[in-house]
This record gives C-alpha cells, structure tokens and sequence, in this order.
C-alpha cells in the first residue's frame, strides 16, 4: 500500500476510505499478568482485553510459541473488516500470516506496513 498523506484532522485511509473500525492493540509482554488467559494451541497468555477500555491487550508467549518473531516483539493495530479475503486480495499488503481461525467464529490474518504488523479480523459470528 503506497503512503497517502493526510491531515492531522483526518482518520486514517482504512478508516475513512476502507471502513476498517479499530479493535484493539496488542502489546507483547514478558511479565505475567493478573487475569492470564492461556491459549494452547497458540502457546501464548492474553489478558486485559475484556476490562481495556481501550482495546489494549497483553500477549505473553511461551519460547516455543509458533507466532512469527515480529508479532512476539512489537505491538500490533487490529482492525475488524467486513470480507477478510477481499481486502487482502484487493489491496495491496504484505501477507505475513494467511488467513486462519484462533477460535471459533473468527477469522484473523497479518499484514506489515512500515515494519509495523497489522491484525485484520473477520468475524463470522456478530459480537
């Protein structure tokens, strides 16, 4: 995706032209915190989701977790999306983790923009 600019009054493109709406941020972390929640088929800790009133999430994953390095060690943006595989095929992102389903009714995939991941969240099952 090329950069556009914008103005420091605007949203940002995906935001205001894709209709993206932000979901959370999920910050790696090394500590282990109150309210861990283990996901074992992903071998990583979550928590602080369900009581951010910001969509902050803490991640903490085991060694031999299987995420790729760049998600373990730097925050990520997710944004929910109508049709996951229309804006990966129609936009053009750097693919760094195909679609897949970490639970049921959800569909995720990760782009990289300017070094930085991004979640796309597709949810087949309304909140």
């Amino acid at each position: 995706m090329k950069h556009i600019k914008r103005k420091d009054n605007e949203s940002p493109f995906v935001i205001k032209k894709l209709n993206w709406k932000y979901h959370h941020i999920g910050i790696p972390s090394k500590e282990s915190l109150p309210g861990e929640k283990y996901l074992p088929h992903l071998k990583l800790y979550v928590s602080g989701f369900k009581t951010s009133p910001f969509g902050i999430e803490w991640m903490r994953f085991e060694d031999d977790c299987p995420i790729l390095e760049l998600i373990k060690t730097t925050p990520h943006i997710a944004f929910e999306v109508d049709d996951l595989d229309k804006e990966l095929h129609e936009n053009d992102f750097e693919i760094i983790s195909k679609p897949s389903t970490p639970s049921k009714g959800v569909r995720v995939a990760m782009i990289k923009h300017d070094g930085a991941p991004i979640e796309l969240i597709e949810w087949s099952l309304k909140k």
